[in-house]
């Protein structure tokens, strides 16, 4: 089991103290298409935030960390990817939003990356289930039934998550054997 990542509080006052205006969760949705389309960014926080000025975050701070593990989950065996949303006390609404944003930063993260063209039939769907995500406006009725269908978006983006990352290191794999 690879480590855990940093709390959505630690990283929400990290961006702050930096001056960036982007959410946790959609900060770690960036980076995690980032990933996916190219394991060794230079500065994934600049391309995240299409500004190079921004500074890479030292690996002890919390989006130095925040980097780290998920490269480790995302390259992980175990499927461990988790998605760096705000705490399970936190309303279920509030969640949601961050799920939705997770899911803008995927896509805005997939466009800069440009890795669409190799993924297969069914990761291009999942892509467009995620982006369907981003785009949505939750609203929040019931929240027993509510909690229940933000743990199930919640696993099925995550997965579609991993199957975009495999998809991308499988197209590395082969083009690396051709040259």
């Amino acid at each position: 089991m690879s480590e855990s990542l940093p709390s959505y509080a630690a990283v929400a006052d990290q961006i702050s103290a930096l001056q960036l205006s982007v959410d946790p969760a959609e900060l770690h949705g960036s980076l995690c298409a980032l990933r996916c389309g190219n394991a060794d960014r230079a500065n994934w926080l600049a391309e995240a935030m299409s500004d190079d000025s921004v500074p890479l975050p030292p690996d002890h701070s919390p989006l130095g960390l925040l980097a780290s593990v998920t490269a480790q989950q995302l390259d992980g065996a175990d499927f461990g990817l988790e998605l760096l949303l705000p705490e399970e006390e936190t309303p279920v609404s509030e969640r949601g939003e961050a799920l939705v944003a997770w899911c803008r930063g995927f896509i805005g993260g997939a466009g800069l990356a440009g890795f669409v063209a190799q993924l297969s039939d069914e990761a291009t769907e999942a892509l467009e289930d995620v982006a369907r995500i981003a785009e949505s406006d939750v609203g929040y009725d019931d929240p027993e039934a509510d909690e229940e269908a933000l743990a199930e978006i919640e696993e099925f983006v995550r997965v579609a998550a991993l199957l975009i990352h495999g998809d991308c290191m499988a197209a590395r794999t082969d083009r690396k054997r051709l040259h």
